[in-house]
């Protein structure tokens, strides 16, 4: 928060071409980093599934640096993937 009162912008993540907003709390979205993943573990019960895996390391990514280092290669890997030569 700024002297002036004003708030942080929210962050925004991108998953499949839609934006989500995350709560402003650095620990509500590590709380739902971790919920997404742990649900993700237990994909084979209805409901919940294996793609939250990697939407809760996409949300931790935003807090850790080990995390968003692993996504950002990830990212550089997908796109010389895709890149025509």
């Amino acid at each position: 928060m700024t002297a002036a009162g004003e708030h942080a912008p929210a962050r925004k993540i991108t998953v499949f071409g839609r934006e989500f907003t995350m709560p402003r709390s650095r620990a509500l979205r590590i709380v739902i980093g971790i919920v997404l993943i742990l649900g993700g573990i237990l994909g084979f019960l209805p409901i919940l599934g294996f793609w939250m895996i990697p939407i809760g390391l996409l949300v931790l990514s935003y807090e850790f640096a080990l995390v968003r280092r692993h996504r950002r290669r990830l990212v550089v890997w997908w796109e010389r993937r895709r890149r025509p030569d």
